[in-house]
């Protein structure tokens, strides 16, 4: 019995002649395996969610390409994802995940500024790691959640490659610096004096600065909101939502809030 090419029939299938099997690739349209290749991420399927769902992973990229072995998540592709979910009426809230180690402070500030002034629900989970600029991202959100195992590295702002050593370069490194400082400790319930402790204790790094912070003791110190995962996230993020949805209908009936 003959079949043809790109049919798979298993040990007791039976082969209908002439039939031809679809292909996954086949399956899925070209822009969904586009997006799932440069982004890492697709919709589902099945219906339109009212939650969209974002991964900042690896090394965030700024204004210079990093060598391309290195996993980035480029912040021109995050920007433009934030803009669209804001304006989709079809989005209720947003699941931010990160699993990053840092990267350009400036792109990283500008993802978290873009995270924070969104007017629907967000929630950040923290899964392996939210070290450096991650942590600002992390805060960000309107709940904040870390994993048990995940932890948070804090230190010093630092620069590689050529810098010119006069006062004024090192003027503008603690100028950064503050805005890291000042950006967290307005998004979280943890204090300058003790985000500065952590960011500038000896002996917790080899060869550096700083302190790696652990699931619990980010809830302790105050950084994060809750331990938990994506089931814990998706939860509370769907209660915020229901929430919205309640002001939002009792706001239409009454004529909106007085100013």
């Amino acid at each position: 019995m003959e079949y043809t090419e790109g049919s798979n029939p298993g040990k007791n299938e039976e082969v209908i002649p002439g039939e031809v099997r679809p292909d996954l690739n086949e399956m899925m349209p070209p822009s969904t395996i586009g997006a799932l290749k440069e982004l890492g991420q697709t919709a589902v399927p099945n219906g339109e969610p009212d939650i969209f769902c974002m991964t900042i992973i690896g090394q965030i990229e700024g204004h210079f390409v990093l060598p391309p072995h290195n996993k980035t998540t480029k912040y021109e592709h995050i920007i433009p994802q934030l803009v669209a979910a804001e304006q989709s009426k079809s989005i209720k809230g947003l699941l931010i995940i990160l699993n990053t180690v840092g990267g350009d402070v400036e792109a990283g500030l500008a993802i978290a500024e873009m995270i924070s002034s969104l007017s629907k629900p967000t929630v950040t989970v923290v899964i392996g790691g939210g070290h450096s600029i991650g942590v600002p991202i992390a805060v960000s959100s309107s709940y904040s959640i870390i994993a048990e195992s995940a932890t948070m590295t804090i230190h010093p702002i630092r620069m590689n490659g050529l810098v010119i050593g006069v006062p004024q370069s090192f003027e503008y490194m603690e100028k950064m610096q503050e805005r890291v400082v000042k950006f967290v400790t307005s998004h979280s319930r943890i204090t300058e004096k003790k985000f500065k402790h952590l960011m500038f204790t000896t002996g917790e790094l080899n060869r550096d600065i700083g302190t790696a912070v652990g699931g619990m003791d980010a809830v302790k110190y105050g950084l994060m909101d809750e331990v938990g995962g994506i089931g814990a996230a998706l939860a509370r993020l769907n209660r915020m939502i229901a929430g919205n949805s309640t002001i939002d209908s009792s706001e239409a009936i009454t004529g909106g809030l007085t100013q």
